[in-house]
C-alpha cells in the first residue's frame, strides 16, 4: 500500500463513530474502542466524551475494569455492577486474563520472536511518560512476535503479549528494543512518529474466564491497519 492511501484510510475523528459492542451479557460487556477516544472522562471541557459514557448510555450499571490508552484502539471489558468488577479486576491483577496486541514498529527485530523484560518506572517530570529504571522500576515482561511485513517500507507487524501490564509497557519496551510503534507521540523519533496520524497498537484478542461461570470465552477485534 502506497504510503499516502496508508494515511488517508487511518484518518479521520472518533466523534462521529458508533459504539460497537462485542459482547453483552447480565455480567460483563467488551467493547472496541476507536483510536483518539479516552477509556474514562478527562479533566477539563471537551473530555467528557469517553468510552465508559458511551458503553454507560447502554448499559447503566457498567463499571471499568481496565483501561487502554487513549492513542490505543481495540477491546476494553466492563463489569455489570460491583461483585463483577471485583472479580474481573482480581483476575487482571492475578494475570489471568490473556492479551493480544498487532502493533506496526519501525525495523526488523532480529529473529522471529522474543521478550523484553526491562523494568518500567513513571517518569514523573515529563509525565505521563514512563521509562526504563533498572534501579527502582517494576518487573516488566513483553513477548512479541513477528506476523510479516508492515504496510508501509521498512516495517514490521509484530503481535505482542504483555504478560505484565505497567502502563505504557508496550510502547516503552519496543522503543527500547529500537524498533518504536510507528505514531507514538511519546517515544518514537520523528520520523516513526510522521510516518503514521495515529499510534498503530490495536487490543485485538482478549480471553478469560467467564467471572459468572467460569466458562473460558475469547474475543476479538480486526486491526485496523
Amino acid at each position: 500500500m502506497a504510503a499516502s492511501a496508508f494515511i488517508d484510510k487511518l484518518s479521520g475523528g472518533v466523534d462521529e463513530l458508533p459504539l460497537r459492542i462485542v459482547h453483552a451479557d447480565a455480567h460483563l460487556v467488551v467493547a472496541d474502542k476507536p483510536a483518539g477516544l479516552l477509556c474514562v472522562p478527562g479533566r477539563g471541557e471537551g473530555k467528557q466524551d469517553c468510552l465508559s459514557a458511551r458503553v454507560q448510555a447502554a448499559y447503566p450499571d457498567a463499571l471499568i475494569v481496565h483501561r487502554l490508552d487513549m492513542a490505543t484502539s481495540g477491546l476494553c471489558v466492563f463489569a455489570r455492577g460491583a461483585d463483577m468488577q471485583r472479580r474481573l479486576s482480581s483476575a487482571f491483577a492475578g494475570r489471568e486474563v490473556h492479551k493480544h496486541y498487532e502493533a506496526i514498529v519501525a525495523g526488523e527485530p532480529a529473529g522471529d520472536a522474543g521478550e523484553v523484560g526491562l523494568p518500567l518506572l513513571a517518569d514523573w517530570p515529563n509525565r505521563p511518560r514512563q521509562k526504563v529504571d533498572h534501579e527502582s522500576g517494576k518487573p516488566s515482561l513483553t513477548r512479541w512476535r513477528k506476523l510479516g511485513r508492515g504496510p508501509l517500507p521498512g516495517t514490521t507487524r509484530l503481535a505482542l503479549e504483555p504478560v505484565t501490564g505497567r502502563s505504557h509497557q508496550l510502547r516503552v519496551h519496543l522503543a527500547a528494543l529500537g524498533h518504536p510503534i510507528l505514531g507514538d507521540a511519546l517515544y518514537a523519533p520523528p520520523d516513526a512518529l510522521a510516518a503514521s496520524p495515529r499510534l498503530l497498537l490495536h487490543a485485538a484478542a482478549l480471553a478469560l474466564a467467564h467471572p459468572a461461570t467460569g466458562t473460558p470465552h475469547r474475543w476479538t477485534s480486526a486491526t485496523p491497519f
